[in-house]
């Protein structure tokens, strides 16, 4: 079980970094993370499995900050996992600005 310290998510919020400071090779990593990793539960091309869609029409109306939120939190009861011990608030802002724009394969 993967515990969520409650002072990690907001020292990850307070670092004050954006999205465009990732560098291109961390880029390509977080992009096969969506493809490989989520795609395992949100199905091979996003378009769902175990998890929902994650494909932009999928997404469409969703607050942002809900995104962000289940995916540095998780979700409780759910296979979904807190990967705020894994990825920074910039990389899960980055990863968002993806699935909203549509990962290409």
């Amino acid at each position: 079980m993967v515990r969520v310290l409650p002072g990690l998510f907001l020292s990850v919020w307070l670092t004050g970094a954006s999205a465009t400071d990732i560098s291109a090779t961390r880029q390509q990593e977080l992009r096969d993370l969506l493809l490989q990793d989520c795609g395992s539960c949100h199905g091979m091309t996003l378009k769902g499995g175990l998890g929902p869609a994650l494909t932009p029409q999928a997404l469409a109306g969703k607050p942002r900050e809900m995104l962000v939120s289940t995916i540095l939190q998780g979700r409780a009861g759910t296979p979904m996992p807190p990967w705020s011990g894994i990825l920074s608030r910039e990389e899960v802002d980055w990863l968002v600005d993806k699935l909203f724009q549509g990962v290409a394969q």
